[in-house]
């Protein structure tokens, strides 16, 4: 049987298989389906977010990516914010080249092309986020400035060449790689000497442990939830920034800041608990009537044939993502903010 090919990118078989490479029972979960998951990386993350990008998109923003937030503090502007902080944190300054490791639909690299004044690449391997992305670009009148690229981040080098930026970051997007080594050694490559690497990682904290069964089936909620191969403790992402030879700068997890407002909040689905009041309609979309709502719509959507098969089990997902995502934000084990500004050595250094 042959997958429907949509002119957008999406690929119907590919959705249709997202689930399949996760047991039912995540207690059930073995080193096989675990190893499965990142040999198929490509698979996994294409199928994801072919049926969850316009859920995102409806559901949170262009922006796919928590962050912190002050007493009152509208969404949109803590996304923003989250984006402004990694790049005055890295350094950037006007005319930079920089690479943006997964950049979804472009919503980071707008923001900080126009805060930083720099020139971005955004690398992305799925087709319907890419065309996506060209288009808000545009519409943003940046595309002189912002600019979008389909490659997968495990060939980086081979891609653009090393030494090819200035700076590079990642927004929550390299936990989608097989190995943290591989995917960090490749921004290595292509930094040029001297160059700042900055990331949002998405970690289990060093208070999880594997050996616990119920942390074991939190961490894959939190993988079938948002089409991720392995979930890897954050003492890991460490190790592998050093061992492919950067210098850390500054390393902290922002989710341990002391704020009043938890960055888990809008999917809590309370909207009393709405920061402002268009933000109320942000937070209903993840509280139960609004997931009702919207997953009813794309059932019926589905049976027409209006998105691929396969989307509203995606869609279901997210709902798992969620639950998962507020129980790893309450109990300390899940952070999706382990920042880490990271440096190339200086060809003296090397």
């Amino acid at each position: 049987m042959t997958s429907t090919q949509y002119s957008d990118g999406r690929q119907e078989k590919r959705v249709e298989n997202y689930t399949k490479f996760w047991q039912k029972d995540f207690g059930k979960e073995g080193e096989t389906d675990n190893q499965n998951r990142v040999e198929s990386y490509t698979d996994v993350v294409n199928g994801y977010y072919d049926g969850a990008t316009e859920l995102y998109e409806y559901g949170w923003a262009q922006s796919f990516h928590f962050s912190r937030f002050y007493k009152g503090e509208a969404f949109v502007a803590s996304l923003a914010r989250h984006e402004h902080y990694l790049s005055a944190q890295m350094g950037l300054r006007p005319g930079m080249r920089v690479l943006d490791v997964g950049c979804g639909v472009g919503g980071p690299a707008r923001e900080i092309a126009r805060f930083a004044d720099v020139n971005i690449v955004g690398l992305n391997n799925n087709d319907f986020q890419i065309q996506r992305a060209r288009k808000y670009t545009k519409k943003a009148g940046l595309e002189n400035q912002v600019s979008f690229a389909k490659g997968d981040f495990m060939k980086l080098s081979e891609q653009f060449g090393e030494n090819s930026f200035d700076a590079v970051y990642a927004i929550e997007a390299t936990v989608h790689a097989p190995t943290w080594e591989g995917v960090y050694g490749e921004i290595m490559k292509v930094l040029k000497p001297g160059g700042v690497f900055g990331v949002y990682e998405w970690c289990m904290t060093d208070t999880w442990d594997a050996s616990i069964p119920a942390h074991k089936e939190l961490a894959h909620a939190i993988e079938f939830g948002n089409g991720i191969p392995e979930m890897r403790p954050l003492k890991q992402a460490r190790e592998a920034m050093v061992k492919v030879g950067f210098s850390i700068e500054h390393e902290e997890d922002l989710a341990e800041r002391p704020d009043e407002v938890p960055w888990y909040y809008p999917l809590e689905g309370d909207i009393w608990k709405a920061q402002t009041a268009w933000d109320c309609f942000t937070v209903w979309r993840m509280s139960w009537s609004g997931k009702l709502v919207s997953h009813t719509a794309i059932k019926f959507m589905e049976m027409l044939g209006l998105l691929p098969k396969g989307t509203y089990d995606v869609g279901e997902s997210l709902k798992v993502a969620a639950d998962a995502l507020v129980k790893g934000g309450q109990t300390k084990l899940f952070t999706p903010m382990y920042l880490a500004i990271c440096r190339k050595p200086a060809l003296s250094e090397s």
